[in-house]
């Protein structure tokens, strides 16, 4: 089988530039083309970094692309998804895999009934810097994990972003735009969920956008702008979290794993890099740790590299469907405990991913 995979994306928005930008040094990757419903979009990406600017039916159509990266808004992942399968290539969505747990259902299905893979964002517990997190704790630098505290209080995105709109809607807010990089990254560490409760609000029924250029305009917000929940991990550990859009002051996120042995301070789980700080019980001070691995800059696009690499090796994935799945449905689950007011039992399970080598793809690669 051929050692690198023609892809294509579909999606030319912000997103789009790390993406492409990556592509042309991750191992195992060729990216031929790029679509969007904007043709002029398309078309600047596509001069800036040397690809074939294609409609999405185009692009669909092309017998040479293997694997289709889908960079379109949230409410749209499972229709781009679902066509990209029909047309017999295997995609990676951005986060999150969906909105719906039936759409993401509809996606898995079909792409086991056509021997197709789907995978997803966040790939960021593939950095060098929770990578690095995932070897301490394996190596019970820790000892047993017993808890772990996330959160991200934040003033929210209608200061700075051009189009804030879709934050503030279904398919958004914090707990659809930064859960999946929390959710994926406890989960990859600590095990899969399997039960929740959880409480939200929309403290601003409406958001008024002071960037450029659509300063002046209100948002009607229609999704939960602070969210917090308490998750019961298979392992036993219990994880808290808060994500808000609502703090206009103090803002600041964290990420730390409790044990019997120790405490671990986490980099942010939007980041590929450190630093990553161990207090071992006794100590007096924290220790800031070397990176066992690299890809510790912007490294968004690795989850693809190592998707078209199991591919051609024929084996699992890492940021697959059936994570992105789990981190899905616990996103939907902590809502529906925060509706129904109760304690909510998780259907959906997964595997933590395999660690990432050290010197990946070298190291992979070489074994028989």
């Amino acid at each position: 089988m051929a050692q690198t995979t023609a892809t294509g994306i579909i999606g030319c928005g912000n997103i789009s530039g790390i993406y492409c930008e990556n592509a042309r040094t991750l191992p195992g990757l060729t990216l031929v083309a790029c679509a969007d419903l904007d043709a002029a979009r398309a078309q600047a990406q596509a001069e800036k970094y040397g690809i074939r600017a294609s409609t999405v039916e185009e692009l669909l159509r092309d017998p040479s692309i293997e694997l289709v990266i889908n960079l379109t808004l949230p409410k749209t992942h499972a229709e781009v998804a679902l066509a990209v399968l029909e047309a017999g290539k295997s995609v990676y969505n951005e986060k999150p895999l969906a909105v719906t747990r039936a759409d993401a259902q509809q996606m898995l299905k079909l792409a086991q009934a056509k021997g197709l893979r789907v995978g997803a964002a966040p790939d960021t517990f593939l950095g060098g810097g929770l990578q690095t997190c995932r070897t301490l704790i394996d190596q019970g630098a820790i000892g047993r994990p017993v808890a772990a505290i996330a959160h991200l209080l934040y003033r929210g995105m209608e200061h700075w972003h051009p189009n804030p709109a879709f934050f503030y809607q279904p398919g958004a807010g914090p707990l659809f735009d930064i859960g999946p990089y929390y959710l994926t990254a406890l989960t990859a560490l600590l095990g899969a969920v399997q039960s929740v409760s959880g409480t939200t609000r929309i403290t601003h029924a409406e958001r008024l956008i002071t960037s450029q250029p659509l300063a002046g305009q209100l948002i009607t917000v229609t999704t939960p702008t602070h969210v917090a929940a308490t998750l019961e991990h298979v392992s036993g550990v219990i994880s808290s979290l808060v994500l808000s859009f609502d703090i206009s002051v103090g803002n600041g996120q964290s990420l730390t794993i409790y044990g019997s042995e120790g405490t671990l301070e986490l980099p942010d789980p939007n980041t590929f890099g450190g630093p990553v700080r161990l207090l071992r019980r006794g100590a007096e001070q924290w220790e800031e740790m070397a990176l066992t691995h690299g890809y510790t800059a912007n490294s968004r696009g690795l989850g693809v590299a190592d998707m078209a690499a199991a591919l051609r090796e024929g084996r699992p994935h890492r940021a697959s469907g059936e994570l992105a799945y789990h981190v899905l449905d616990t996103m939907q689950a902590i809502y529906d405990s925060a509706d129904e007011r109760r304690h909510i039992a998780l259907e959906s399970t997964c595997q933590r991913p395999e660690p990432l080598p050290a010197r990946w793809p070298e190291q992979e690669e070489s074994t028989p």
